[in-house]
């Protein structure tokens, strides 16, 4: 049962872009059982414990609300990461859970009465193909869960996802298609700033909303799109938390290595006037997205002579840099090193910069010590799907999706209007924690606080890692800032 049921979700992965919908299961016919949830159970722990796969938590969820509806003794579950104690729920017969998977991957590609929600991220280079292939995980998660729950106003969602390449001008024909071709009522994702800019303003001529997932650039929400919302970190809160770090280390001078997209330029600007602040000199070096050789850059570098160099540069990019500066004698091992975010994928990490050892990187979300009940349950899910753990972007991914669907059926319509004042009141708990909106239409962000605050997620949590041994396993790197969290002291070279 357990290999069959896991083909069936590989097949149907594979089949479309599109992520499938889920059809209408056979009524069930018997031979399950009923359970009373108790402490410690998950949907996917029962679904191992009783049908020989983590994967089949849907099957859970669908037949128990199923009963649901016959019988209100039966639980509702409406968020398959949310059972409680005492809750009657029905386990399904291995045959009834093959039967739901089988109609399941029957319906693949099928056009039926369907919610069409777009999705953006990067699959080709020069995007960032590891953070937009965990996204595509974190969507395909999300939206079996609302499926398996009800869907989408009693309608299945269908997620039609697009490769935007990381590049600004795919962002505005991948928005394009999915507004005026594939007619979604709304869209989710995207891992690049410059993609986000321009995406942004299709969406709002439009008048489509969006949730925007690891974009960090402030001008996205700044620009007070009534459209517009945002579960990553704001890029200037992100350079203020940098500087603190920095100025823990104690540098007096550092060289920031960014790139020349929309969130490069801004984040060094930031992070130069934040260090500023603080009395510590900043260089900044920038590169395109891309590019291969830095050669020549790292000469340049060498001649400043800095104390700490800050790696703003994104994906696949920020490897190539890394490990020639290593190469090159200034690399995390001979000069303290903040590298991007992407090092927390450990095995992509070592793989690609073997003499990364000591390496600082920033990891936004919340530390595995303060993961909430949801946070854990979508770690689980994700790691039982893809055999790794998820990065921010694949929680950003799947919250936004989330909370696009709850808030559509809060909604209890399509309207565009309807879906931006249902996102504006929102109250979700999903893999960051609590994510509300609280400045928007109605409550426009105080003068202080400035427009970037636009429904914007205020609440984001974030923590500097060092990889204190070569080839340590990111799960295993100790968080070393902020000081109320840390598990070790910082290892300089």
């Amino acid at each position: 049962m357990k290999k069959k049921l896991l083909n069936l979700f590989l097949i149907a992965a594979m089949l479309l872009v599109a992520v499938p919908v889920v059809a209408a299961a056979p009524p069930p016919q018997g031979g399950g059982q009923d359970y009373v949830v108790v402490a410690d159970d998950w949907l996917s722990k029962l679904a191992d414990k009783f049908l020989g796969d983590v994967l089949a938590y849907p099957a859970i969820t669908y037949y128990t609300n199923q009963k649901n509806a016959e019988d209100p003794s039966y639980a509702k579950i409406t968020n398959s990461d949310l059972i409680e104690v005492g809750w009657k729920i029905y386990i399904p017969s291995p045959e009834e859970a093959q039967a739901y998977f089988d109609a399941q991957v029957a319906k693949v590609g099928a056009t039926g009465d369907t919610i069409k929600i777009g999705a953006l991220a990067p699959f080709s280079a020069p995007g960032a193909v590891v953070g937009g292939t965990q996204m595509k995980a974190a969507f395909e998660i999300a939206v079996d869960e609302i499926n398996a729950a009800g869907g989408v106003l009693g309608k299945p969602v269908e997620l039609i996802i697009v490769d935007t390449e990381g590049l600004p001008e795919r962002g505005t024909a991948a928005m394009e298609r999915l507004i005026n071709q594939d007619k979604v009522v709304a869209v989710v994702g995207e891992y690049h700033s410059a993609v986000g800019l321009t995406a942004k303003e299709v969406a709002h001529a439009n008048h489509i909303p969006v949730v925007f997932a690891e974009t960090w650039n402030d001008k996205i929400t700044a620009s007070k799109y009534p459209e517009v919302f945002r579960v990553a970190p704001l890029s200037s809160e992100v350079a203020a938390l940098d500087a603190n770090f920095i100025q823990s280390l104690g540098a007096k001078k550092v060289v920031i290595m960014t790139e020349n997209t929309g969130y490069g330029i801004p984040a060094a600007e930031s992070t130069t006037e934040r260090l500023a602040e603080r009395g510590i000199e900043a260089v900044t070096f920038s590169a395109d997205i891309g590019t291969q050789d830095f050669s020549g850059i790292i000469e340049r570098i060498k001649a400043e002579n800095p104390d700490l160099i800050l790696v703003l540069l994104t994906g696949e990019t920020s490897y190539n840099f890394q490990q020639q500066a290593a190469e090159a004698g200034i690399g995390p091992q001979d000069l303290p090193m903040i590298c991007n975010q992407v090092a927390d994928n450990s095995e992509a990490f070592w793989s690609n910069v073997p003499d990364g050892n000591l390496c600082f990187y920033r990891k936004i979300g919340l530390a595995p010590a303060l993961y909430t009940p949801e946070t854990q349950a979508f770690v689980d899910k994700f790691f039982a799907k893809t055999g790794e753990t998820p990065q921010s972007y694949a929680m950003e991914a799947y919250d936004s999706l989330k909370i696009m669907a709850q808030a559509i059926n809060e909604a209890g319509s399509t309207d565009a209007d309807a879906i931006i004042a249902a996102l504006e009141n929102i109250s979700y708990d999903g893999a960051l924690g609590h994510i509300t909106f609280p400045y928007g239409i109605n409550n426009p962000p105080p003068e202080d606080m400035g427009d970037k605050w636009w429904h914007q997620f205020p609440d984001f949590a974030a923590t500097f890692i060092q990889y204190q041994e070569p080839g340590q396993n990111s799960a295993d790197a100790p968080v070393v800032f902020p000081e109320n969290l840390k598990t070790a002291d910082p290892i300089l070279p």
